[in-house]
């Protein structure tokens, strides 16, 4: 078939839909390479896949006082902008670097097509300046904008604000038109013709946005365009060798299912006091608890109600878990829809609390608690809310249908229609996007 180069950037979370699409390419027949961050090198070369890197930078600086300011949600406002400012004077640099590392990939490459994550938009303007198709895949509804519902990174106080908050987005990529626009000079690209084309430039052609997510937890909206998906969610084939640790499978065996605690990515600028919130309001819910300890590296003295836990398979512990608590990321999300069990999610930022509605008007989950009213008081209410048997057989019900889907096959079968086209019918698309 022909040589495909995936750009995407961010956590693990960010990253693994990403490696189950590749897998999913490769086995249709095409040659498939990812660039992501370097962190990731080992796990993605794991499944047979090439692996270009993008500097680490722009993630470190979650792990900094700034980083922490920003997604705790917990400080006051005035905090959290000096925060914004601290973190904002080098992204320019860091965004430079990561487009000029996506360039190096795709150099070494040479991609018949480029699918890239928002945070790997130079893919789009490397596929613009050689001619070929480009896909963009976002985790978000961020992109198309909808009567429906606000774009994920905003929450819109009324519904008729929906429609502007799309463009409250495409607005805030407005900080990376400067390095863009030197990026694009040298590709030997026109300059842009406005602050929408930074994701996707008219002269790549309709550029698709492909969504992997279900449609029966986020329905189709009717006023999307045609090159907008829904294909179900992306996951890796399920791991099967994996074995837990004797102690764990010890505390699994030894009581009713736990709840599992864990916040991801999500750093903390006191993991003993989080820890401790964790511990008190599992306590005070009457549960046993898993704690994952995550970047914040939370701690909980091992018991007979609690125990802490190195990252583990989603696949595998979710579906042993009497309920979810975590900090509402896309990909745990997914995961967690998918184990059947209900859910807790505790927000720090960006789309999280959009994640935290959702699955709270589905029924599947407790009403979510942003990150900054966190206590033991609230989280323990909202573990009782979750563990109910209503709220199980709602989750439940959900993922047997999400077991229906296939979305990488879905996703595979859009993109090799797209690839397959005849020149005319490309041409025609680019002439209708103004190229």
């Amino acid at each position: 078939m022909g040589r495909i180069l995936i750009i995407t950037y961010g956590s693990r979370g960010d990253v693994e839909p990403y490696v189950a699409l590749g897998l999913g390419l490769k086995a249709s027949g095409h040659q498939v390479a990812l660039a992501t961050a370097g962190r990731f090198a080992g796990w993605v070369r794991s499944f047979g896949l090439d692996f270009h890197t993008i500097d680490d930078a722009s993630l470190d600086q979650i792990d900094t006082p700034a980083g922490k300011t920003m997604i705790e949600g917990n400080r006051g406002l005035m905090a959290r902008g000096w925060a914004a400012f601290r973190l904002s004077r080098g992204a320019g640099a860091m965004n430079s670097a990561m487009m000029d590392d996506a360039l190096t990939a795709a150099e070494a490459v040479r991609p018949d097509a480029i699918i890239y994550h928002p945070k790997g938009m130079a893919g789009a303007h490397i596929a613009e300046a050689w001619g070929i198709p480009a896909f963009m895949v976002t985790l978000q509804p961020l992109i198309i904008p909808t009567a429906d519902f606000a774009a994920s990174l905003n929450v819109a106080p009324l519904p008729a604000l929906n429609l502007l908050s799309y463009r409250l987005v495409g607005l805030s990529y407005a900080m990376f038109r400067r390095t863009v626009a030197r990026f694009r000079v040298r590709l030997g690209l026109p300059p842009l013709g406005s602050t929408a084309e930074i994701l996707r430039p008219r002269g790549a052609g309709l550029i698709p946005v492909i969504h992997p997510i279900s449609p029966s937890v986020l329905p189709r909206p009717a006023d999307w365009p045609p090159e907008a998906l829904l294909t179900g969610y992306w996951r890796l084939p399920d791991d099967e060798a994996f074995t837990p640790s004797p102690e764990l499978e010890a505390f699994l065996n030894a009581g009713p299912p736990p709840v599992f605690v864990g916040f991801g990515s999500m750093p903390s600028s006191d993991p003993a006091a989080l820890a401790r919130l964790v511990a008190q309001a599992l306590a005070q819910a009457g549960r046993r608890g898993v704690v994952a300890r995550g970047w914040a590296g939370l701690e909980v003295a091992a018991s007979d109600d609690l125990i802490a836990v190195p990252p583990l398979p989603y696949r595998w512990l979710f579906p042993r878990m009497a309920a979810i608590v975590h900090h509402g990321g896309a990909g745990t999300t997914a995961e967690a829809l998918h184990s059947g069990a209900p859910q807790a999610i505790v927000p720090f930022f960006g789309d999280q609390p959009f994640w935290g509605a959702r699955t709270a008007a589905l029924g599947v989950g407790a009403a979510p608690i942003p990150r900054r009213r966190l206590t033991a008081e609230t989280l323990a209410a909202a573990i009782a809310s979750a563990d109910q048997p209503q709220m199980h057989r709602r989750a439940s019900a959900l993922a047997s249908r999400l077991d229906l889907e296939d979305g990488v096959a879905e996703a595979v079968r859009y993109i090799n229609g797209r690839l397959g086209r005849p020149n005319a019918e490309r041409s025609r698309s680019l002439q209708a996007a103004g190229r």
